[in-house]
């Protein structure tokens, strides 16, 4: 039996070659990192003083109106391989007997949180500007205003010696009663619910703080200083007494950073990691450095 034979009617179809080898371009992949960045929180003032604003509050993690001053969570940020961005732990500000200073920013890459603003110092002090604003010292001065998308305003001061409270990230100082700092916001970045960027009470009101480490004023005692805002909180100072009270210091910001890819950390900088289901979490707790993402 002879064997068939296979062809093509009409013309063969043509097929050309390149001489060259097919150079091959593998696609940078994209990583995307969600965070949440934290000021430092402002001092509390001296002397019948008002208490410090929590540091601004940033996040991209989660869903809602949970970011700081209530505004809808932000977009996160992507990079590639090799990619590097500056991260940096804001301080908080240090109380003194000439007023005080604002908590130092953080910063993720182009993500910046405003450090909190300081208490009023004296009768009729204001307080100042920051993430959330610090609360003014008794009498008539002014509350300081916090940042957009970052915290709540400050209180004003009274009567009698009474310091207004500072803003948190998550409302008003006052807000839960006269001279309370304003309470934080909670995010479980971590996998565990922590609520941070609480404000500083006021002082001569015997007032715990805000929720989210906002320190607490000083008693109605003389010569009482208020207590500090809690560590990589960003939580405000609690304003000092009459008769040379001293506030309390601001609490430090923190950076938290929430991805599948692997991040190299420079020097410079003091973090811990965890594993959280398929992501890493790097939680930055102090200095300033350069990190790389590594894929």
């Amino acid at each position: 039996m002879s064997k068939k034979q296979f062809g093509y009617i009409g013309a063969a179809p043509t097929q050309s070659f390149n001489d060259s080898p097919s150079k091959y371009n593998p696609i940078n992949a994209t990583s995307n990192i969600e965070y949440l960045v934290i000021g430092g929180g402002g001092a509390g003032g001296y002397n019948n003083a008002g208490g410090g604003g929590a540091g601004g509050y940033r996040t991209s993690f989660g869903t809602g109106n949970i970011s700081g001053r209530l505004s809808a969570v932000e977009s996160d940020l992507s990079f590639q391989k090799s990619n590097t961005f500056t991260v940096t732990v804001g301080a908080g500000g240090t109380a003194s007997t000439s007023g005080g200073s604002n908590g130092s920013d953080s910063v993720f890459s182009s993500i910046t949180s405003t450090g909190g603003g300081k208490g009023g110092s004296n009768n009729n002090g204001v307080g100042s500007d920051g993430g959330s604003g610090g609360g003014a010292a008794a009498g008539n001065g002014a509350a300081g205003s916090g940042t957009a998308a970052q915290g709540f305003d400050g209180e004003t001061g009274a009567g009698g010696g009474v310091g207004g409270g500072g803003g948190g990230a998550g409302e008003a100082g006052g807000t839960d009663g006269t001279r309370a700092g304003g309470d934080g916001l909670a995010s479980s970045i971590t996998g565990t619910l922590v609520t941070r960027g609480g404000g500083g009470s006021g002082a001569n009101a015997s007032v715990a703080g805000g929720d989210g480490g906002g320190g607490a004023g000083s008693s109605s005692s003389n010569n009482t200083n208020g207590s500090a805002g809690t560590a990589n909180t960003g939580g405000g100072g609690g304003g000092g007494s009459s008769y040379n009270g001293d506030g309390g210091n601001g609490g430090s910001g923190i950076v938290i950073l929430r991805t599948k890819a692997v991040l190299s950390v420079g020097s410079g900088l003091t973090y811990t990691r965890s594993k959280v289901g398929n992501d890493t979490v790097y939680s930055f707790t102090a200095g300033t450095g350069t990190v790389t993402v590594n894929g």
